[in-house]
């Protein structure tokens, strides 16, 4: 069945950029605002998602199910939506696009599959669609095909295998290398500033490689506004590590840098 409402939890920064691009494309894009923020809602307002009032009646509708949300709250938004599908008797398809450990989006599908519903293991890769921007949904799992859909409607939707946790995984060694190594910078300069050293640095990195300064200056600037929600993506990031025996000791570092700069 040709995929006609997508339904997504929740239209935050990056979910309701989502679901603004999926509704140029000629879908329709619903959301359960039961409970949510005024920060939310406005977002929801502004990319034209429609409120369908309550879980039971947003799965009701969905003919696929997008969570986008934290990565602390992955597990108990599928729980929530899986105890909503029961209810609702209706079990549409769940992408779950989080950053999250491979270990941790087959926790999310154990409670996806549970309702009956199949399930898609997702990684966003690349910052909300825009006009300069196409993020890649990389899904994996034997379902995974369900998402082409909705490939090319401001969104790039790359199939790797029907493996659950590949997206996932994926989605960790990607951001364990951009987030990581951002980390690693803004720690840098932290501690450049208190020994006085500042200037110095500039002028070597300037001299040995033009522009490094400030392309490291220009990616740090924004952390501390951002940095809250890169706190948990560490936490998956490190159990991912650990998982396959790699230390899990650079990004439980990383973490440590994010709450210091929040």
């Amino acid at each position: 069945m040709p995929i006609q409402t997508v339904a997504i939890m929740s239209p935050g920064e990056m979910g309701h950029a989502v679901g603004r691009v999926l509704i140029e494309g000629g879908l329709e894009v619903i959301a359960c605002l039961e409970g949510r923020g005024d920060l939310t809602k406005n977002f929801a307002a502004k990319a034209g998602i429609r409120d369908a009032g309550s879980l039971e009646t947003m799965v009701g509708e969905a003919d696929l199910v997008l969570s986008i949300v934290p990565p602390a709250k992955s597990v108990e938004t599928a729980a929530a939506a899986s105890r909503a599908m029961r209810s609702a008797g209706k079990t549409p398809p769940y992408a779950d696009c989080n950053a999250v450990s491979p270990d941790t989006t087959r926790l999310v599908g154990k409670e996806i599959t549970r309702a009956g519903a199949e399930y898609i293991d997702g990684g966003i890769i690349g910052g909300p669609p825009s006009k300069n921007s196409v993020p890649r949904f990389y899904v994996s799992g034997p379902k995974a095909s369900l998402m082409s859909e909705l490939d090319g409607k401001g969104i790039a939707v790359r199939p790797i295998g029907d493996e659950i946790g590949r997206a996932s995984g994926l989605k960790m060694c990607y951001a364990s290398m951009t987030k990581g190594t951002l980390a690693l910078q803004a720690a840098v300069f932290t501690t450049t500033e208190a020994l006085g050293l500042t200037s110095e640095l500039k002028n070597e990195l300037m001299e040995n490689s033009e522009g490094l300064f400030e392309k490291i200056e220009k990616g740090t600037r924004r952390l501390p506004s951002v940095s809250g929600r890169y706190i948990g993506e560490m936490e998956e990031i490190a159990a991912t590590y650990a998982a396959v025996g790699m230390t899990p000791k650079f990004h439980q570092g990383a973490l440590d840098v994010y709450r210091f700069l929040v």
